[in-house]
């Protein structure tokens, strides 16, 4: 059989538009080394998830947030420990577990406030920098970065791509839509660099169209829910010269596609009147749906690289199927404890789901999606209530195809936050030796946590 190249796509015309439908990877991609017809590799990806105001503060974030026990923190160093309560949900996908980090970066007088966890902190989580003086202003909240954040530094590698880069060098989505501010840093955790950022696409439909090409003018979600019929006879000329093992596959991407048009046909208000969009309190229906469309993505080389925002930067999203009736910004003010350890453990129980979208979906070769994947989560501090820059949660999920460890509990009392972003640069593979800036230099990555 002539072999397929690793760009092949399904086409069609629907109501006189042309459109395209990505495939996922095929045996008839390959070359006989496992290469794809086109030279290019099943190399890693990258996503970035992050989720608000951190964990439940306890002693280790500070002397005033003493009197309450580490749920985070697992009981045991080094691979195969057991979890800790709020990573339970997580421990089928064995995320390796970076405790202790706090970030490094010098922090300015003038102009002040540039210490807020909430603006520092978030800073340097995701660029490896503080936030950049000029323009700061603390009681207006207003900041940008002084770089490009951890995922367009991966985007943007030429190691990383190659030759050949993906339709899309990265994808951004979010789930809630709770914003503290309507401006600035608060909207978004994906940088270019100062005052440019990448807005996250939280609808569903839309992220839809984008990815599978059909325009916007195309009579909208309805017309997007039929792009399979408009590629059936292509895929059925395909699939007559592929092998049984290319068939299932490309059988069941087709089915998986078709749940997905499903979902947007319901939400027409074809078969009955559907609110939209899930409410604010609904994060998991929402960022599942959004994980199945970046899985497919992420499968057909559509991108290598995406963000996921699950609440932003000091949400104010109201947990109200949680009995929480404030926004999280304020309940962790409040002091609230036991509301944010049931807030963390929901975020917690979102990320697992994203997780399993991609543990689902295999290559060719056996290898599932998020074996290849390295994806890290974080938060923008230690803990809410004071705004504790300690403890600051790091996880890695994925195998980084072959270099991540995973299920390692590395704990670094003091450490670096920057060795962690030099830890996922290495883990896919680039150059990089060194990571950080203003006092958080680092030549380091985290113990144990390559392989």
């Amino acid at each position: 059989m002539k072999r397929l190249s690793r760009r092949a796509m399904l086409r069609g015309v629907a109501s006189g538009v042309a459109v395209s439908l990505a495939l996922p990877p095929l045996e008839a991609m390959l070359g006989a080394r496992g290469a794809f017809a086109d030279g290019s590799a099943s190399g890693p990806f990258f996503g970035l998830f992050f989720w608000a105001n951190g964990t439940p503060w306890h002693a280790g974030h500070g002397a005033e947030q003493a009197g309450h026990p580490d749920l985070w923190t697992p009981p045991s160093i080094g691979p195969g420990h057991a979890p800790s309560e709020l990573l339970a949900p997580l421990s089928r996908h064995s995320p390796t577990v970076i405790t202790g980090l706090t970030p490094h970066t010098d922090v300015p007088d003038s102009p002040p406030g540039q210490g807020d966890g909430h603006m520092r902190g978030f800073m340097v989580a995701l660029t490896g920098d503080r936030p950049r003086s000029e323009g700061f202003d603390h009681p207006s909240h207003t900041l940008t970065a002084l770089r490009p954040s951890l995922d367009q530094v991966v985007a943007r590698d030429p190691a990383f791509y190659g030759r050949t880069p993906s339709r899309f060098r990265s994808l951004h989505v979010g789930v809630s839509e709770a914003r503290f501010h309507d401006y600035g840093h608060w909207n978004a955790i994906s940088y270019n660099g100062p005052g440019s950022q990448n807005l996250p696409i939280s609808s569903v439909a839309q992220l839809h169209a984008m990815l599978f090409g059909v325009p916007a003018d195309a009579a909208a979600t309805l017309r997007r829910a039929h792009l399979l019929d408009a590629v059936r006879d292509d895929a059925s000329s395909l699939r007559a010269r592929l092998g049984s093992g290319d068939r299932q596959r490309l059988d069941e991407h087709l089915e998986h596609l078709s749940e997905i048009r499903r979902r947007l046909e319901l939400s027409t208000g074809a078969l009955c009147t559907a609110p939209g969009l899930p409410s604010d309190g609904d994060l998991l229906t929402r960022a599942d749906a959004l994980a199945q469309l970046l899985a497919v993505a992420v499968h057909c080389d559509l991108t290598r690289v995406f963000t996921f925002m699950l609440t932003s930067p000091a949400s104010v999203h109201s947990f109200t199927d949680l009995g929480v009736p404030d926004g999280m910004h304020k309940v962790c003010h409040d002091g609230g404890w036991e509301q944010v350890r049931a807030i963390t453990l929901q975020q917690m129980t979102c990320f697992a789901r994203v997780l399993d979208r991609f543990a689902e979906r295999a290559d060719p070769g056996g290898t599932s999606l998020l074996d290849r994947g390295v994806v890290f989560g974080t938060s923008e501090y230690g803990e809410g209530f004071k705004h504790g820059n300690a403890e600051h949660p790091v996880l890695f999920a994925g195998g980084g195809a072959g270099r991540l460890a995973r299920g390692v509990h590395a704990r670094v009392p003091g450490g670096n936050l920057a060795d962690a972003h030099l830890t996922a640069l290495q883990a896919l593979g680039l150059g990089t030796t060194e990571w950080g800036w203003n006092g958080g230099q680092t030549r380091d990555v985290v113990a144990g946590v390559l392989r």
